[in-house]
């Protein structure tokens, strides 16, 4: 299947966010449409923060060599 196929769906929110939904739906095609939308930016900026979180463990699991190598080069630069 193909990611611009379309599959029919339901799902259950609450009265406040669907009378929301439907204020912002206006700027779209439809609900489908801004729904769509929301949860592909969603769903990108879930995988960036999970991309992130994981080169941040990878940097602190390196912190202490990667430190005392820095430290290293700063004392062999040369005053100016």
């Amino acid at each position: 299947m193909s990611k611009n196929t379309k599959v029919r769906t339901s799902i259950t929110m609450s009265q406040d966010l669907l009378s929301a939904v439907d204020k912002l739906a206006g700027e779209y095609h439809s609900r489908s449409e801004l729904i769509e939308t929301v949860l592909r930016l969603y769903v990108a900026e879930m995988k960036h923060r999970r991309i992130s979180e994981r080169d941040i463990e990878i940097i602190n699991r390196h912190a202490e060599k990667l430190n005392k190598e820095a430290m290293e080069t700063l004392e062999y630069q040369v005053e100016l």
